[in-house]
């Protein structure tokens, strides 16, 4: 519960080599603890993600969890649990002999599934994979950090082709909670009709096209009688469901389907036209793919089966049908694994001409030194997952040629890292004398673009926001890089300025303006700063780090 409120130093830094069209894309993808990342997203898309689908580990006995146990620090912790390997890792191996074996689990879920719901909007839902080992107690959690009255409801789901035909019992499900920010407000979808659903419809007019047959009279549920004379004189007595007024103005208007010969019943047309699909029941088959088939999908891409039980994008898009059915939804997953959340919303879009956008988020965790994707060529998880995503949107841009120019392919990539600025706030037993620390209170190896996003980060401002590079020479100072984002939302400069510089900046009349503390020569440079946006801009907001 502490560890949900605490504070992070950290940043995202973009990754400029990894990214897929960074100029132009709304997608994001992050590489790190997402336990950080959740803290860092709050600013910025706090009532902001439309729909949430994770699929953390089920806590088999043989899952990597993260060791957060916040009793003590994490140093303790690590050597006390020796958590950490000879790489400095921080999963470790939860085995079910552990006597936190249950509470360790939790504790990694808590302050995750407390910082998501911050994230979501009023209308939002997420949805949660899981299986037998903790299902008991993920219910009781979400029924904690959502509340029980927003279980939207519990799917199971046949994960597998095949019949188990070892052990005691055959398990062949999985379990998707899905939890609403506010049940009465959520806004839920459907699913598209199925085959069998789809013959139902298999009549047609001239009025509006093919539809099924709606009871009208009903012995059982009708509760209004009155006398309806057939086409041939015949007289029913009902009883109906409709009142009698309600009868003859669909009758009026053409939505009455009348049978030939018998009773001569009258039915209302339900047209397929005006159909928003099925309402989701909570046992979905194999019909929404398996494990197996996701395996598949993933090793036709990569050419090696580098994931162990991904999920099937068929499986994913069904979640996305319902969770973000709005064309401009933003979709969040923090536990990102083989990156089909990615492929699914890259398909919707291609589909059905969805806006929809996605924010992974997973381990920068190195892979085994034996395992296939080492022998691939992969170093880590995220590597990966990366990979996947640009694969698959080759895929889709093959698939979908006519489409290929107005689709979002792309990804911003980003990995989580320390905070841009030196660590000022150090005790006097830590602090080393050094002249040359005063000059500069920014990290060496960190460029504009860092510090710009740490900036738009603190000031609440999406990952996605329009960023244009545009250079300003003066005769003074020569050349500096002016970052303009969401046009003129926020214009930085963290290179020499002067004059010049800054009134151009200030002419632009941005909501907020950045400049670095360095930047001015001296302290009547800085102040001039002020001066200049009160004459020409006095509605911005000024900042300088």
């Amino acid at each position: 519960m502490a560890e949900a409120g605490r504070p992070t130093s950290k940043t995202l830094r973009p990754d400029l080599e990894e990214s897929v069209n960074f100029d132009e894309t709304g997608n994001v993808f992050i590489s790190g603890d997402n336990l950080e990342v959740l803290k860092i997203l709050q600013e910025s898309y706090l009532n902001k993600i439309d729909m949430i689908y994770i699929d953390p580990p089920y806590n088999t006995g043989k899952d990597f969890v993260y060791a957060d146990n916040f009793a003590m620090t994490q140093d303790e912790l690590d050597q006390a649990m020796e958590s950490k390997d000879e790489t400095g890792q921080r999963l470790f191996k939860n085995e079910k002999s552990n006597a936190r074996y249950h509470s360790d689990w939790l504790n990694m879920m808590y302050p995750r599934l407390v910082l998501a719901r911050n994230l979501l909007k009023e209308t939002g839902v997420i949805f949660i994979s899981i299986d037998d080992n903790e299902q008991a107690n993920l219910k009781a959690l979400c029924d904690e950090v959502f509340g029980e009255e927003n279980l939207v409801q519990i799917i199971s789901w046949r994960r597998t082709d095949n019949q188990p035909n070892i052990g005691t019992s055959a398990r062949v499900k999985e379990y998707i909670y899905v939890y609403a920010k506010r049940y009465s407000n959520v806004i839920y979808g459907r699913l598209p009709l199925s085959e069998s659903a789809l013959k139902e419809y298999r009549y047609e007019d001239s009025y509006a096209g093919k539809f099924r047959r709606g009871i009208l009279l009903d012995k059982t549920r009708g509760r209004h009688s009155y006398p309806v004379v057939t086409k041939s004189g015949n007289i029913l007595n009902g009883p109906w469901m409709v009142t009698k007024q309600q009868l003859e103005e669909l009758d009026n208007s053409n939505q009455v389907y009348w049978t030939t010969g018998g009773d001569e019943q009258p039915y209302k047309k339900i047209y397929l036209k005006d159909s928003k699909g099925a309402i989701p029941n909570d046992f979905w088959g194999i019909e929404f793919g398996t494990n197996q088939r996701a395996s598949l999908e993933v090793e036709s891409l990569l050419n090696k089966r580098l994931f162990d039980f991904p999920k099937p994008t068929s499986l994913l898009k069904n979640l996305v049908n319902l969770g973000a059915s709005i064309e401009h939804a933003t979709i969040l997953d923090f536990f990102a694994g083989s990156a089909t959340t990615a492929d699914a919303v890259m398909q919707l879009n291609a589909e059905d001409g969805g806006n929809r956008k996605y924010i992974l988020c997973t381990l920068d965790e190195e892979v085994n030194a034996k395992s296939a994707a080492k022998e691939a060529g992969y170093e880590t998880i995220d590597q990966i997952s990366r990979e996947r995503i640009r694969l698959a949107a080759a895929k889709i841009k093959d698939e979908h040629p006519d489409k290929a120019d107005s689709l979002d392919l792309g990804f911003r990539a980003y990995r989580l890292d320390s905070s841009n600025y030196k660590d000022v706030y150090l005790t006097p037993d830590a602090t080393s004398q050094d002249l040359f620390d005063s000059v500069s209170n920014i990290k060496e190896d960190r460029t504009g673009l860092d510090l710009l996003h740490q900036v738009m980060l603190t000031w609440g401002m999406g990952l996605d926001v329009s960023i244009e590079i545009e250079t300003i020479e003066t005769e003074t100072i020569g050349q500096a890089t002016v970052y303009n984002v969401d046009e003129e939302s926020l214009i930085a400069c963290f290179d020499q300025v002067d004059e010049a510089i800054v009134r151009q900046i200030a002419e632009k009349e941005p909501l907020r303006a950045v400049f670095l503390d360095e930047s001015f020569a001296n302290s009547a440079d800085k102040i001039n700063v002020s001066e200049i946006f009160k004459e020409l801009s006095p509605e911005t907001k000024v900042k300088v780090v």
